[in-house]
């Protein structure tokens, strides 16, 4: 199409804006893909004997959020390509040849370089991070991690990829932008360990497990889309060490979609308004989630929550004691399984569980 309508630029990007408005289709031919490598993640941890991260719950709530994120698409489609068309149509310096593979290799580059200082900003700004961080909410990680997005992130995205319109066609960019989207959904699992010498290039499910953890060593580390040189070259680049825990340094205990939506917009609306002065509110907006009164941009690291992950052992001592008071129903087993379960519970763990033990313990009784 491009070669036959060259030159004639609004027959060309008509024919793009309506092929892209079908945005909410082309998302659902997705879904069989999404299915099938969902399932291949499962069977291919059960081959490993190994113990698969995610939740029922977790799960289905990572899928509310993937469906919510698309729902904007009815009354605002393919916002990225068409304001991107719209700077090409008026604005472009010079027009590099679409059928050049030189194009094709700069493009890509481009787009994930623009993803780069996209997913680095919403990190760093709080009124970005808001929307953001409903991606890292989770505190799993599998295939059904990459689908839990945001409803507003993609209104903020598309800045960053306009000074490509001044001189690559939007042809190339649109083709692109929906590879470097595709690319990072398989890159959300734990039964792919290490890819050897391409772990220096791309992005892996190795370096997006850190950039998903929460351990002070995996804070606001690994931006990359498809490849990992750009943290290399900005100093943001940070190799899988120690085990990774998920989530946010603050979780928000909840898999309420609408919730997890707007619960940090209600959270940055308190804040300014109970932030003296005017400069410190609009810090508030525009600085990073960590910053306060008196702290630098991105706040201190010392303030980053050490993961303790002595709860897993004391949740087992409390499973383990209520087994045995399957086996025994003696009262001396009771009082120290109450006791330890009191004592994890005032060091601040298992509060996102509670109500799940609660149940537990209640249908234990009925037995």
């Amino acid at each position: 199409t491009e070669a036959v309508l060259r030159g004639r630029n609004v027959s060309v990007s008509l024919i793009i804006i309506l092929f892209f408005q079908k945005d909410i289709k082309l998302f659902y031919s997705y879904i069989p893909f999404f299915i099938a490598f969902i399932g291949l993640e499962f069977a291919v941890s059960w081959v490993q004997k190994r113990k698969l991260s995610g939740r029922i719950n977790d799960g289905i709530s990572s899928l509310s959020l993937g469906i919510l994120s698309r729902l904007p698409d009815v009354l605002f489609r393919s916002v990225d390509l068409i304001s991107y068309i719209y700077v090409w149509n008026n604005y472009r310096l010079f027009e590099l040849p679409w059928d050049s593979p030189w194009t094709w290799y700069l493009t890509f580059l481009g787009v994930d370089f623009a993803y780069y200082c996209f997913h680095r900003i919403s990190h760093e700004v709080n009124i970005l991070w808001a929307a953001h961080q409903i991606h890292h909410s989770s505190e799993d990680y599998n295939l059904f991690t990459a689908l839990r997005q945001s409803v507003l992130q993609k209104y903020t995205s598309w800045i960053f990829n306009l000074p490509m319109a001044l001189f690559i066609p939007p042809s190339v960019f649109a083709v692109h932008l929906q590879f470097n989207l595709l690319y990072q959904f398989w890159i959300h699992t734990e039964v792919i360990s290490n890819l050897g010498p391409l772990e220096w290039i791309l992005n892996t499910p190795s370096h997006h497990r850190v950039h998903h953890g929460r351990n002070p060593y995996c804070i606001d580390k690994n931006y990359g889309g498809t490849l990992i040189i750009w943290d290399r070259i900005f100093g943001t680049f940070e190799a899988e060490d120690a085990e990774v825990v998920y989530g946010l340094t603050h979780p928000v205990n909840s898999f309420d979609p609408i919730m997890l939506q707007l619960r940090p917009l209600a959270h940055i609306w308190n804040t300014f308004w109970a932030t003296p002065g005017f400069c410190n509110k609009l810090s508030v907006i525009f600085k990073g989630p960590g910053w306060g009164p008196g702290k630098p941009r991105l706040g201190l690291p010392e303030e980053i929550p050490v993961v303790n992950r002595t709860c897993t052992g004391f949740q087992f001592c409390v499973i383990y004691l209520d087994l045995l008071m399957l086996l025994d129903q003696s009262g001396i087993l009771e009082i120290i399984r109450c006791l330890v379960f009191i004592g994890v519970y005032k060091l601040g763990y298992l509060r996102s569980q509670f109500s799940y033990l609660g149940y537990a313990y209640e249908v234990r009784h009925l037995f």
